[in-house]
């Protein structure tokens, strides 16, 4: 059986208190930002994706499902100050399946690292390089993340079991 990544089950790994202050960064269909919104009742959720119709359909859906801790910024990851957010803002940053997209992954990391308060969370997940499913350009070895991680001074916590498909890699702003 085809096992692809489960929101919930990486979100039951994590120490979520309800009034995390969280973004995910390329929000999409808003899988991780719904599921948090839902768990975090006092908390927010930044959700951030370069395309405005991604972005208008997670509004709509984020209003069917009653949640209404979610902010939708349009924003471009790929810079500096490109998320929009201030320094040290947030409790956790999810990167899910945006590095692969983009040419430049140190400043996509780095930029989440800006927006992540000291002692906080990344979380990188992205496609394994040796999967047999997903895109083939543009995958980046959980090596590679570790490197460009330590490169900036972040701090590898663990990493999460996520399927056949997929790595999840934690890192910490100390």
């Amino acid at each position: 059986m085809v096992e692809f990544i489960n929101p919930e089950k990486i979100l039951d790994q994590l120490d979520l208190k309800e009034d995390t202050t969280v973004c995910e960064f390329g929000c999409g269909s808003g899988v991780f930002s719904i599921a948090l919104a839902k768990r975090l009742k006092k908390g927010r959720v930044y959700a951030l994706d370069i395309l405005e119709e991604k972005l208008s359909a997670l509004k709509n859906r984020a209003q069917i499902e009653g949640v209404s801790n979610i902010e939708t910024i349009l924003a471009n990851v790929e810079k500096i100050g490109g998320s929009k957010l201030g320094d040290s803002s947030l409790d956790l940053v999810l990167i899910p399946n945006v590095l692969f997209q983009n040419e430049d992954k140190k400043v996509i990391i780095e930029e989440a690292k800006r927006i992540t308060k000291l002692g906080g969370e990344i979380l990188i997940l992205d496609w394994k390089k040796e999967s047999s499913l997903g895109p083939k350009q543009g995958r980046i070895s959980t090596k590679d993340v570790k490197e460009i991680a330590t490169s900036l001074d972040l701090k590898f916590k663990k990493e999460i079991e996520v399927g056949n498909y997929h790595y999840c890699l934690i890192f910490t702003k100390p």
